[in-house]
C-alpha cells in the first residue's frame, strides 16, 4: 500500500497529496483515525477525498493510505435481515460492540464471519460450470433461499465441491478456469458503483403488485421497472413506501432510508421486525436488507448508501427473484452531491446542483430492469427501483424530480390536500401517470379480466371530467347541471371514496388483490351505466342517487379475498334496482 499526507480539509472533503497511481473511485483511509473515504476527484499527485464520516479533528500532515481498490459490498449468506449503514457496517453488531453511537474510523464486515452455513451443492466434481451458474444454496432463512453463484469472470470445469458447513469465507467449491485453479467461497466482493453483468435486459411485462388499488389499477409499476414518488412534507411518502415495501409481491425487499430523519429510521427499524409477510405469516425482515443512513449521519455516506443497497439488490436479482428496491429519499442524496460539488469548486448548475446530477439519477434507476440471469439456466429476474422525492415545498419543478422523471416510467404524484383529507394513500390521479399500461396489457388479459383496461380508462375518464365539473359547479351551483352531469359527479364519488380510498389499518382494506380490483370497478362501472340508462328512460337522478345498493358498494372494499359470490349478488342487486 501506498501512503500520501493530508494537505487540506474542508468538512467532508479531504485534500491528500502523493497520491501518484490512485485511481478515480478508490477507497482511502484518512488521518490515524483511519476514517473511510472515496477518491472522487484527481489532479496530478492531488487526490481529492469524500470521506464518509465525520473530519473534526483531522489534520493536514495526517497520513492517507491507499488501498488500490475500489469501494466494495460483501455478498453472501447473512445479508437478509440486516440492518446496514450506508458503508455496509451492521449496525445491530456495532450497537453489541461499541454502544449506541459509532466510533470513527471502526471497520466491521459486512457479513458474520464466524457462523456457519449449511451447504447444499447442485452440481458435482467434474461439471463444467460458467459465470452465473449456481453452485450450490444455502437455507438463509425460512422465506429465502440462497444461491451460492460461480463469479461473474470465472468459468471452467469443478475439480471439487464439498456438502457440510461452512463459513462465508472458507471454500466450498474449486473450479480449474483457463487461467488456473480458482478457490470458490460462498461470499464474494463486488464494487458498488459497478453494475453486476447480465445475459440480456427484457422490456417489463408484469405487473408489481402492491395491493394499493391506486397504483396496481391506475398507475401499476412492472417488475424490473421504476417510480418516482414525490410530494411535499407530511403528505406520505415513506408510509406509501412502506405498504409497498410490505404488500409488494417482491421476493426480496431492499429499503435505503437516505438522509431520513432519525424518528423515521427508527419507526422503520421497530416496525419492520415486528411486520409479518402476508403470504407465509414469518417475520417480514426476513426477506428484506435495510441500508439504514440517518439525517445526522455524514452527508458524504448518502451517496455511499445508495449504491449499497442497488448493489445488494442486482446480487438477489441474479439468483432468479424478484427484488424491489426503495430508495427514501433521492432528494437527500442529490443534496450530498450538490454539498461535495461545492466543495469541489464545480461550476454549480440549477439551484445550485452538479451539472452532473441527471446521469447520476440516470444511472442509478438504469440498474432497474428485468433480465435473463448470467448463467447456463434460463432463469430470469428482476429489480424494480421506487425513489421517493421530497422538494422544498412540494415543488415538482425542483431540478431533483424533473430530472428522475426523465428517466422513470412512473409518476406518483402526492398531494398534501388529499393527505390533509384524511385520503390515503394520497396520490393524485389528476397528474400521476404510469407508462406501463401497454406492457401490462397482455398480462392484465390473459389473468385477470379482458375488460379491465377499458374499465380503468372510463373511471379515469370519469374523474378527469368530475375536476372541470365541480369548476362549473361551484360557479353556477350544481343544481344547474344535466342530470348524466350529476350522475358524472356521483360515480366519480363513488370511485374516489369507495375505490380509491384505502384503510392501511384494516385488516382486509390494507390489501386488495388484483383480481378484487377488478371486481370493485366493474361494480362501480356497472352502476354508471345503468344509471345512464335510467336517466335516458326518464327517471329522477334522487332516485338514482338514493338506492339502497349504494351502501353494499361502499362496503366492497372490507369484503374477503375469497368470497367473489357477494360481488355477484351486488351486480344482481343493482340490475333488480334498475328494472
Amino acid at each position: 500500500m501506498n501512503e500520501a499526507k493530508i494537505i487540506k480539509v474542508s468538512g467532508p472533503l479531504v485534500v491528500a497529496d502523493g497520491c501518484l497511481g490512485a485511481r478515480m473511485f478508490d477507497m482511502v483511509r484518512v488521518g490515524t483515525k483511519k476514517l473511510i473515504g472515496e477518491i472522487v476527484e484527481l489532479k496530478g499527485s492531488q487526490a481529492f477525498i469524500q470521506v464518509y464520516e465525520e473530519t473534526s479533528g483531522i489534520a493536514p500532515g495526517e497520513p492517507v493510505v491507499l488501498t488500490n481498490e475500489p469501494l466494495s459490498v460483501e455478498l453472501g449468506p447473512g445479508l437478509a435481515s440486516s440492518i446496514y449503514d450506508g458503508i455496509q457496517r451492521p449496525l445491530n453488531v456495532l450497537r453489541r460492540e461499541t454502544g449506541d453511537f459509532i466510533p470513527r474510523g471502526v471497520e466491521m464486515p459486512g457479513l458474520d464471519l464466524a457462523k456457519r452455513w449449511s451447504f447444499q451443492p447442485q452440481v458435482k466434481a467434474g461439471d463444467p460450470v460458467r459465470e452465473g451458474d449456481i453452485l450450490g444454496t444455502v437455507a438463509e432463512t425460512a422465506l429465502l433461499v440462497h444461491k451460492i453463484m460461480v463469479p461473474p469472470g470465472c468459468g471452467g470445469k469443478v475439480t471439487s465441491i464439498e456438502k457440510g458447513e461452512f463459513t462465508v469465507r472458507e471454500t466450498v467449491a474449486r473450479i480449474q478456469t483457463p487461467g488456473g485453479p480458482r478457490e470458490i467461497a460462498m461470499a464474494q466482493r463486488w464494487p458498488v458503483r459497478k453494475p453486476r453483468p447480465v445475459r440480456t435486459k427484457f422490456a417489463p411485462s408484469e405487473p408489481l403488485t402492491t395491493g394499493q388499488r391506486v397504483i396496481d389499477t391506475f398507475f401499476p409499476i412492472a417488475k424490473g421497472g421504476t417510480a418516482c414518488i414525490p410530494g411535499p412534507f407530511g403528505a406520505g411518502k415513506t408510509v406509501t413506501m412502506h405498504e409497498v415495501a410490505k404488500w409488494s409481491d417482491a421476493q426480496v425487499i431492499v429499503y435505503v432510508a437516505c438522509g431520513e430523519r432519525g424518528n423515521e429510521c427508527a419507526d422503520l427499524l421497530l416496525s419492520f421486525p415486528e411486520l409479518k409477510d402476508p403470504r407465509s405469516g414469518r417475520p417480514l425482515l426476513e426477506r428484506t436488507v435495510i441500508i439504514a443512513n440517518t439525517s445526522n449521519m455524514p452527508v458524504a455516506a448518502r451517496e455511499a448508501s445508495v449504491y449499497t443497497g442497488v448493489t445488494i439488490a442486482e446480487y438477489f436479482r441474479d439468483m432468479g427473484y424478484s427484488v424491489a428496491l426503495m430508495a427514501d429519499s433521492t432528494s437527500r442524496w442529490a443534496e450530498a452531491l450538490r454539498e461535495m460539488s461545492g466543495r469541489l469548486e464545480e461550476m454549480p448548475g440549477e439551484e445550485g446542483y452538479p451539472a452532473y446530477l441527471s446521469s447520476r439519477l440516470a444511472e442509478f434507476y438504469e440498474r432497474a430492469g428485468k433480465v435473463a440471469c448470467l448463467g447456463s439456466d434460463s432463469r430470469q429476474g428482476a429489480l424494480s427501483i421506487m425513489g421517493a422525492v421530497s422538494p422544498p415545498g412540494g415543488d415538482l419543478s425542483d431540478p431533483v424530480v424533473q430530472a428522475t422523471l426523465r428517466v422513470v416510467k412512473v409518476f406518483w404524484g402526492l398531494d398534501d390536500k388529499l393527505a390533509n383529507s384524511r385520503h390515503f394513500p394520497a396520490i393524485d390521479w389528476l397528474q400521476s401517470y404510469s407508462l406501463y399500461h401497454e406492457n401490462l396489457d397482455a398480462y392484465i388479459r390473459e389473468n385477470i379480466a379482458a375488460d379491465f383496461s377499458q374499465l380503468r380508462q372510463e373511471a379515469m375518464r370519469l374523474l378527469e371530467e368530475e375536476a372541470s365539473l365541480l369548476e362549473i359547479s361551484r360557479l353556477v351551483g350544481i343544481e344547474s347541471l344535466s342530470f348524466n352531469d350529476r350522475l358524472v359527479l356521483e360515480t366519480a364519488k363513488s370511485v374516489r371514496e369507495d375505490f380509491l380510498h384505502q384503510n392501511a389499518f384494516h385488516e382486509v382494506d390494507t390489501y386488495t388483490s388484483l383480481l378484487k380490483q377488478y371486481r370493485m370497478l366493474r361494480v362501480i362501472m356497472l352502476f354508471h351505466r345503468l344509471g345512464r340508462e335510467k336517466i335516458a328512460a326518464g327517471v329522477e337522478f334522487e332516485d338514482i342517487s338514493r338506492l339502497p345498493v349504494r351502501e353494499k358498494i361502499a362496503r366492497l372494499k372490507y369484503l374477503p379475498e375469497d368470497r367473489p359470490e357477494e360481488f355477484q349478488k351486488v351486480e344482481e342487486a343493482l340490475g333488480n334496482s334498475h328494472e
